[in-house]
């Protein structure tokens, strides 16, 4: 498929609201005190040799902290070279700088990670490179091992009167699953996609995309899927860094 240049978007600009104040990205692994969960991050691209470059998006006045959580032959790389940018105030807003700020780098395809997954494995980034090329957007999809339900609210007749949680629907599990990252997309389609995104949300603000998936599928087109990788977890609490 031709050695098309990839770049990378890490993002790490969240509030870490459910890790008690701390910032998870720039924690060390418990099982590994000489990484980061950031420097994880980013440690299985660094051996994909398509990656050109990677974008950091990260909270406003805190590159300084940033750099301090990677390791020094990270920054001082020349390929693939990273880049620091401020994010947003949402997830959504922090992937648009960061595409925005890749607008000048003629990059073909662009991966999009979450900064909070430091097991992301190379073979799962390879996988998402050959999609993409392939189908121009595609994510990794883990299957559910237990059945999902659809919950809604109503207040009970008679007696107390109060609200109680009923199952609406249940779903079929086979045809649903866990989004993952990296999410891979064209470039300049993501791109686009993303300013249609903000277009829309200038006009509606209460619409919400919780990832980039949603906002292609919106603005581009179809998203294809590869199988997940259980061990791509998401630490989103403190308990997770263990």
């Amino acid at each position: 498929m031709g050695n098309e240049q990839v770049a990378v978007v890490i993002l790490a600009a969240g509030a870490s609201s459910r890790m008690g104040g701390i910032k998870k990205e720039y924690e060390k692994i418990k099982v590994d005190e000489n990484l980061t969960v950031l420097g994880s991050a980013l440690s299985a691209f660094f051996s994909i040799p398509s990656v050109e470059t990677i974008v950091i998006a990260v909270c406003e006045n805190s590159q300084t902290a940033a750099r301090e959580a990677l390791p020094q032959e990270y920054l001082s790389a020349q390929r693939p070279k990273i880049i620091f940018v401020n994010g947003g105030s949402t997830r959504r807003a922090s992937a648009f700088n960061a595409l925005s700020f890749l607008a000048d780098y003629n990059q073909q395809y662009v991966l999009i990670h979450d900064g909070a997954r430091p097991w992301v494995s190379s073979f799962l980034i390879e996988k998402i490179i050959e999609a993409v090329k392939i189908h121009n957007a595609v994510i990794p999809l883990l299957v559910l091992s237990d059945t999902p339900k659809e919950v809604g609210s109503r207040k009970e007749e008679g007696g107390s009167g109060e609200q109680v949680v009923y199952i609406k629907t249940h779903l079929k599990r086979a045809s649903i699953g866990l989004g993952q990252t990296p999410q891979g997309f064209k470039f300049p389609e993501i791109l686009h996609a993303h300013i249609e995104a903000e277009k829309l949300l200038s006009r509606q603000p209460d619409i919400e995309f919780t990832d980039d998936a949603e906002i292609w599928g919106r603005f581009a087109g179809p998203v294809a899927v590869i199988p997940g990788d259980p061990a791509n977890k998401k630490i989103t609490f403190p308990e997770d860094l263990i």
